[in-house]
């Protein structure tokens, strides 16, 4: 963190879908923030231009901005990339297949490495193969800083907050409103994809990195099957399979381990519009399921992402439009005690007595909060290194940022945090 840089922030993978909404919110704040920065690809004329239209949707001079060659495929371009930089944004996925090589070089070099990947089985195995490295080199490696899942990990976080007792499960609702449709684009799909057909490698891939399993809380939190109709969210709700658990689990366990805090249960789910929308989603699921089980179903949910996403996927990704009429609301509900026990594995002898309801809310997710995510947790890891766990390693953003203004950052930028209804149960 103490060594000089050419640059405070280099964004890799700044001619990608995602890349070029980040420069385009680097861009918007760089001035502001007093920090220098450059954008890195294996294209330098594609970069150019990028960067040529990123002035013309900003407004912002950005002649002085650096540009730098670097490929996943030349392991001494991102080596050489890493050295200029304090912190790597890594924007180019599927990770799986192209953000090992990054990390690798950035924890080498001592470069801070943020990325916006939803995939647990690569932010998983980064801690396991990289903690160790990136502590010896006191640099951080913050994995899932976009969508995915600063609004999940930091909600619990401001969740336990403003609790004022103990929490002791999470129920997470996730709903998206779509004025124009909701589009996202091909990179997402492919993750998703070779997410679900490689999922088998996750329980081994665990045991290695959480040889000992988190102590048991009671009263355990009770599944709700694969469809129910939720009174707080007023909907009908199937479980979300996203890595927002995963990630605020291991962010649990950071507390746990390393603080003496008590971890909660959580469960995340998804809102339907209808129990019509609920039934399609279950049955378009099944579809993808089967399908991304075997190479050959693979190859066409690769080859037809439109037609087999039913519209929700493609090469082109989504308008302006759809992306100005997109918001979400992402509302955790928490239940535990009005009191904290001494030891985190004490019992209750009683049932859990209040209730409280918190909402994180803001614009469009993928392309518009996914930036403003990555871009305020690098300015916080920029800023407030004494705030973030004492040595470096492989972290989730709430373990690494509970501590930090992100938060207030957030809010700032248009992402809210809210508590809305306190009860007693």
């Amino acid at each position: 963190m103490s060594v000089t840089r050419e640059y405070d922030l280099i964004i890799f993978g700044a001619t990608g879908f995602t890349g070029q909404y980040v420069v385009e919110e680097v861009a918007r704040i760089a001035e502001e923030e007093n920090i220098t920065w450059a954008v890195a690809g294996r294209n330098i004329e594609k970069i150019k231009v990028g960067l040529e239209n990123v002035e013309k949707q900003t407004g912002k001079s950005l002649k002085d901005v650096g540009v730098i060659k670097a490929d996943v495929g030349d392991l001494n371009s991102l080596n050489e990339m890493a050295k200029k930089g304090r912190i790597v944004l890594n924007c180019v996925g599927p990770y799986r297949f192209h953000g090992e090589a990054v990390v690798n070089a950035c924890v080498k070099n001592g470069t801070n490495h943020l990325d916006i990947s939803g995939e647990p089985q690569f932010l998983e195995k980064m801690q396991l193969d990289y903690h160790t490295a990136a502590k010896e080199n006191n640099c951080y490696v913050v994995g899932a800083c976009g969508f995915d899942s600063i609004p999940s990990d930091m909600g619990t976080v401001f969740l336990e907050q403003q609790f004022a007792g103990q929490v002791n499960t999470v129920e997470a609702y996730l709903n998206i409103k779509a004025e124009h449709g909701f589009h996202l684009n091909y990179g997402t799909w492919q993750s998703a994809i070779y997410g679900f057909a490689c999922a088998n490698e996750l329980k081994p891939l665990r045991k290695k990195l959480f040889p000992q399993r988190l102590p048991v809380m009671e009263p355990k939190l009770k599944s709700r099957g694969v469809l129910h109709q939720n009174p707080i969210v007023k909907s009908w709700c199937l479980p979300f399979p996203g890595s927002d658990r995963s990630v605020v689990m291991r962010s649990q366990r950071y507390f746990y381990e390393k603080e003496k805090k008590r971890p909660i249960q959580m469960a995340v789910y998804f809102q339907c519009s209808s129990i019509i929308a609920a039934i399609l989603t279950i049955l378009s699921a099944v579809v993808f399921g089967l399908l991304a089980s075997f190479k050959v179903g693979r190859s066409l949910l690769e080859k037809y992402p439109k037609v087999l996403s039913f519209g929700v996927f493609d090469h082109k990704g989504p308008t302006k439009k759809e992306i100005d009429g997109t918001s979400f609301v992402l509302t955790l509900v928490g239940k535990g005690w009005n009191e904290k026990l001494t030891e985190p594995t004490d019992a209750y002898s009683n049932k859990p007595e209040k209730e409280l309801v918190v909402r994180v809310s803001g614009p469009e997710l993928g392309y518009v909060t996914t930036p403003i995510c990555m871009i305020q947790a690098a300015l916080v890891l920029l800023r407030e290194a004494d705030k973030l766990p004492s040595e470096g390693g492989v972290y989730p953003p709430g373990a690494a940022f509970a501590k930090t203004s992100l938060i207030n950052r957030l809010i700032k930028n248009g992402i809210n945090f809210e508590t809305g209804l306190r009860s007693s149960l």
